[in-house]
């Protein structure tokens, strides 16, 4: 294998690394590789039961309320803004802030990059490219929440968290949309979607308007700035760590309180990433983290999460790199048409067994190698 370019780089030895983080975001990416093939072919063996409910889980909202499969995208934004802690301050401490504001825009121009070509890029018609997308969402909620890490101080980044939430509800509650007024949240009808249809030029996913659209930006970038309250906390050395976990599990449960309180007069929504939603994701976010760390960083129970940290430490290039690498088709090759019709109904399993094993075997085979995709 060919040595990394400038955007892909041998990291630090893993030892360095605070491991729950890794697992955390490996364990979310998990559940795009084809961790929900998994539980479909096991439900098509089971009889509903438990399988059933994990199934109902994996399936979006179709606008208001919360599902797991809901919770996967604030999720990684939350662990990017845990990561803007450690990253952020060591290219702060080795290049001064210039340095690091720097860094910042080189990543979010390649992140953003990223987006563009993920969803096409120059192959489709000019009027096709998708400005606004999960992976520009990233590179944004990262852009902003970066730059706002490295001037200002803990107080006033709580300040801008608070605002953003409480303005966005203010915008979306109170002013006006034409032919539907203020206030109101239904799809179509509401000011992010407004926006959309009105300035968000190109592609939109859901026709006039975007999921990851204009407006909606702006709760997102709260979302991230969660993930850094959370890694400041992980980061400071004052806080003896037996203690910290326990910290994020109140911190989330008073996120959940007060997203499904202000759910009564703001709707957690997705597809419009209303504050509710930030808080109310915030919250599992914060248990997650809690969890992983405990068990992973505190206790040394470390080996069960390893397949985890092989996706975490590479998530671009499992993410992006799935558009170039079929794994369920190289998956067919090898337990595909009468192999899988011998199996019968357990065909279906075998064959996202096998896609996650092939998946696996990358990621080990570059992690074995130190070979981490970076931006």
């Amino acid at each position: 294998m060919s040595k990394p370019s400038s955007s892909a780089s041998i990291a630090a030895p893993i030892a360095q690394r605070l491991l729950s983080l890794d697992a955390l975001r490996g364990f979310d990416m998990f559940w795009i590789v084809g961790a929900e093939d998994l539980v479909k072919g096991l439900e098509k063996i089971t009889d509903s039961g438990p399988i059933g409910l994990i199934s109902d889980q994996l399936r979006h909202k179709p606008w208001a309320g919360m599902h797991f499969e809901d919770l996967i995208f604030p999720l990684f934004v939350f662990i990017i803004g845990v990561s803007i802690v450690f990253s952020v301050t060591k290219t702060i401490e080795q290049s001064g802030r210039r340095g690091a504001v720097i860094r910042i825009l080189r990543r979010f121009a390649l992140l953003y990059l990223f987006g563009i070509l993920y969803y096409g890029g120059l192959s489709t018609p000019f009027e096709k490219i998708r400005l606004l997308g999960v992976l520009q969402r990233l590179a944004l909620c990262y852009l902003f929440a970066s730059l706002l890490f490295c001037y200002l101080k803990p107080k006033a980044l709580v300040g801008v968290c608070a605002g953003l939430l409480i303005g966005y509800w203010a915008l979306l509650s109170f002013v006006p949309v034409p032919e539907h007024g203020a206030g109101n949240f239904a799809e179509g009808a509401n000011l992010a979607n407004y926006v959309d249809k009105q300035y968000l030029p190109l592609r939109k996913w859901d026709g006039d308007h975007d999921p990851e659209g204009l407006l909606s930006t702006l709760p997102a970038i709260a979302s991230c700035l969660l993930g850094v309250f959370a890694g400041m906390l992980l980061k400071d050395t004052t806080v003896p760590d037996r203690k910290k976990a326990g910290y994020l599990v109140a911190a989330g449960i008073a996120c959940l309180a007060v997203g499904w309180l202000w759910h009564l007069n703001f709707p957690v929504i997705k597809k419009i990433w209303t504050s509710s939603f930030v808080l109310v994701a915030g919250g599992y976010s914060c248990l997650l983290l809690a969890a992983f760390y405990q068990i992973i960083d505190v206790w040394k129970f470390q080996k069960w999460a390893t397949p985890f940290i092989w996706i975490g430490v590479n998530p671009i290039t499992i993410y992006f790199g799935g558009r170039f690498i079929d794994f369920e088709g190289l998956a067919k090759l090898i337990v595909g048409g009468e192999v899988n019709k011998y199996f019968g109904r357990y065909g279906d399993l075998v064959l996202a067994l096998t896609t996650l094993g092939l998946a696996f075997w990358f990621l080990r085979f570059l992690y074995q190698r130190r070979i981490f995709l970076r931006v």
